[in-house]
């Protein structure tokens, strides 16, 4: 399950703590500007519970330098030995101007501070003078025995091929569709060892209509944004064409089996059934997005639990 940057932070650990208990396999922190802080959500799952692994998605490449990065992804692994799943991006450029943090080249920056974090967390010696990251002579006092790789969360082609050439793995954002998912693992030159995580829409209700109608609105939004999730999809032209004509009221009367490439959107079996096909499509770790908010994402939880039994 992600915890949505909505959610208050006090709610992290009950929710860590019964997804842990429950059967669930991960918990997947969202860091935005000027929400909560990431690294100290997933510092509290982490130290909350026994087994759950914690991932974060993302810390901004600019919102710290490359040491502190490091610094907190070090410490994170160390609570969570083998839990702690890090992920960096390029940050929302509009969020990084208004700290005056935007980077001249987020492409170049993104590669300096990923390279950079990764030689620290390997115990490297490092010293770096590059566009975007200046490092002297610095070393980690006590990194990790085994670093755990690095996911970016990218977008576009110029950006997934770079997470191929200096990162562990992607973190794709919802709706991450399992062409979509294809698409992305390609542009990324398909390496070995690639970790792919993936944000995925939830809305399960007993009656399938319901869910459409509620999670309509949503997906009208990401049609006209574009968003590679659904341009990737074969019928992306005739969802849109429905869109345009009909609105949100003519998404809810797509197909079941349209929905089920969107998300985990529907009854229980149809959640699951998306759950098969990312995996199909190797995805290793799914992050289920709830509503943000809190009253009608947290009874979310009960449907992952559900899931994680199956």
């Amino acid at each position: 399950m992600c915890f949505p940057r909505t959610f208050p932070a006090a709610l992290v650990t009950d929710v860590a703590r019964r997804l842990d208990t429950g059967g669930a396999d991960e918990l997947w922190i969202i860091e935005d500007c000027f929400y909560t802080a990431g690294p100290s959500l997933v510092s509290a799952a982490l130290t909350s519970t026994e087994r759950l692994k914690v991932g974060l998605g993302i810390v901004p490449a600019v919102a710290r330098t490359a040491a502190v990065t490091a610094m907190e992804f070090a410490t994170l692994e160390a609570l969570g030995p083998g839990r702690f799943l890090p992920g960096i991006g390029h940050g929302v450029q509009e969020w990084m101007g208004q700290m005056g943090v935007r980077p001249k080249s987020p492409l170049t920056t993104l590669e300096e501070v990923t390279t950079a974090v990764t030689k620290l967390l390997a115990g490297e010696n490092v010293s770096f003078q590059g566009k975007a990251v200046y490092l002297e002579d610095v070393k980690l006092d006590a990194p990790p025995v085994e670093p755990p790789p690095i996911l970016l969360g990218v977008m576009g082609p110029k950006s997934m091929a770079l997470a191929g050439r200096v990162g562990g793995g992607i973190v794709l954002a919802e709706p991450a569709t399992p062409p979509y998912v294809r698409q992305s693992v390609e542009y990324a030159g398909s390496p070995e060892g690639f970790v792919v995580a993936v944000f995925s829409a939830m809305c399960i209700r007993s009656d399938r209509k319901a869910a459409y109608e509620w999670t309509a609105p949503w997906l009208g939004w990401r049609i006209n944004d574009n968003h590679p999730g659904v341009t990737a999809l074969p019928f992306f032209a005739d969802m849109k064409k429905l869109y345009d004509e009909s609105g949100a009221d003519g998404l809810v009367g797509m197909p079941t089996d349209w929905w089920t490439e969107i998300g985990a959107i529907g009854t229980l079996d149809d959640a699951a059934a998306h759950i098969q096909a990312l995996e199909a499509a190797g995805v290793h770790h799914i992050g289920l997005f709830p509503d943000p908010e809190v009253e009608h994402g947290l009874p979310q939880l009960d449907h992952v639990l559900e899931l994680a039994k199956r």
